[in-house]
Formats: structure tokens, C-alpha cells, sequence
């Protein structure tokens, strides 16, 4: 077995990307995405080159569990996958969320894990300077968030209306949820999660599921209701 691994991403989880024999590659995206001033994860530059090395499979199986990161990054590993001659199996094992989302999107066959979740939204950036460096900047992320509602509207045959409808109320959908619009094909019920999000500060419609801590919470409680019974 060839594993080709970079630098374990500060705070972000885990990238590798095996040969695993058989005609079989395996991708596992669990953290970042790009580098930016909250986090270190993969870039596209080192998903290329690392892809490269996998040598020739007929099928890659796309591992994801990702609170998202840079848009550019993910736009270009997503190109990568589906130009790829091999079949990319998506297996969404924990969160595929911004632009893990798009990621997601290169499977010809998408599964995800029966607690699993799928996010999306409009595409956010910041710029300093004048007025009209912030009116620009406004027309980019129009322009950029237009590129995902392509993309999302062409795997999930939603109507577009309906998808920026979803992105500009970041949307969170659930495994049958994201199995009935289009987001995903199966659910893998024999895999349940225990995802949560390392800085809910982050998004605005954050499911009660997924916030840090819950399960000790939730076990706390239990204990005061035996308690008390």
C-alpha cells in the first residue's frame, strides 16, 4: 500500500491519499480545505501533486468530512476529480459543508453516512480599501457564487431559483434530506457519526446536532432525569 501524506493541518483534521491495490484509490478530505488565516489544510497545488503520485486506478473513493475552507482550492480539487479518467465514489462520512459541499459534487455516486450532513451558502470573502475595492469585491463573490449554484443545480436538477434560495439562507440538509434534492444518491445506514463543528461562530443555521459538546450534555441531563426518578 503507497500512502501519500502531507503535514497534518493545524486544527483541521486529516488529508491523505492512498493506493490501496486492486485498481483503487482512496481520497480522505477530513478538515480544511485551503489555507487562510484560520487554518492550514490541503491545497489544490499539493491535492495535484498528491494525485498525481496515486498512479493510474480505475476508481477513487472520495472520503469527506469537512467544515469547508477556501473557495479557489476547492474549486480547483473538484475540477481535478471530475476530469480524473477513474470513477470518484463520494462517501460524505461526517459534514461536507461550504466548500466541502462542492467537493462533494465530483462523485458520480454520492453516499452519506446515515448522521450526516450537507451545507450550503453563498460564498463569503473580506477586502480592504476604498469604496469601489469593496464594490468589486461584492461583484466577485456574486460571480463565484453563481459558479456553485451552476454546479449545484446541474447534480441535483433543482431549479436555480431554489438553490440560491438555499445558499442565501445557508441551508443544512440532513442524509434523507440531502438524498431527496439531489445532494446525494444513498445513505449509508450501517455508519452513524458523531459530527460536531469546531467553531460554530462560523455559520448562522448550525443544527442542534452538530454543536460542540452536545453529547456530554445530553449525557449530563440523562443523568439528572435518573436521578430524579
Amino acid at each position: 500500500m503507497t500512502v501519500i501524506r502531507m503535514p497534518k493541518p493545524k486544527a483541521s483534521g486529516d488529508y491523505r491519499i492512498v493506493n490501496k491495490g486492486n485498481d483503487r484509490g482512496e481520497v480522505c478530505l477530513y478538515g480544511s480545505i485551503g489555507q487562510d488565516w484560520f487554518s492550514e489544510g490541503v491545497t489544490a497545488k499539493q491535492f495535484s501533486q498528491d494525485l498525481k503520485r496515486l498512479g493510474n486506478v480505475s476508481t477513487i473513493d472520495l472520503r469527506i468530512n469537512s467544515d469547508g475552507g477556501v473557495v479557489t482550492d476547492a474549486r480547483s480539487i473538484y475540477t481535478l476529480l471530475v476530469e480524473h479518467k477513474a470513477k470518484v465514489i463520494t462517501h460524505i462520512d461526517g459534514i461536507a459543508a461550504s466548500a466541502a459541499s462542492l467537493i462533494a459534487m465530483a462523485g458520480s455516486e454520492i453516499w452519506i453516512a446515515e448522521g450526516g450532513f450537507v451545507m450550503i451558502h453563498e460564498v463569503r470573502g473580506g477586502v480592504r480599501g476604498q469604496a469601489d475595492d469593496l464594490r468589486r469585491m461584492a461583484d466577485v463573490l456574486d460571480l463565484v457564487s453563481q459558479t456553485f449554484v451552476d454546479t449545484y443545480t446541474a447534480r441535483t436538477k433543482q431549479e436555480a431559483s431554489k438553490i440560491k434560495k438555499w445558499m442565501a439562507d445557508e441551508t443544512w440538509f440532513n442524509s434523507k434530506d440531502a438524498v431527496a434534492n439531489g445532494f446525494a444518491d444513498h445513505i449509508s445506514e450501517n455508519m452513524k457519526v458523531a459530527a460536531s463543528i469546531a467553531d460554530p461562530s462560523r455559520f448562522t443555521n448550525l443544527p442542534a446536532a452538530l454543536r460542540p459538546g452536545r453529547q456530554r450534555i445530553e449525557a449530563t441531563l440523562a443523568e439528572m432525569r435518573a436521578a430524579i426518578k
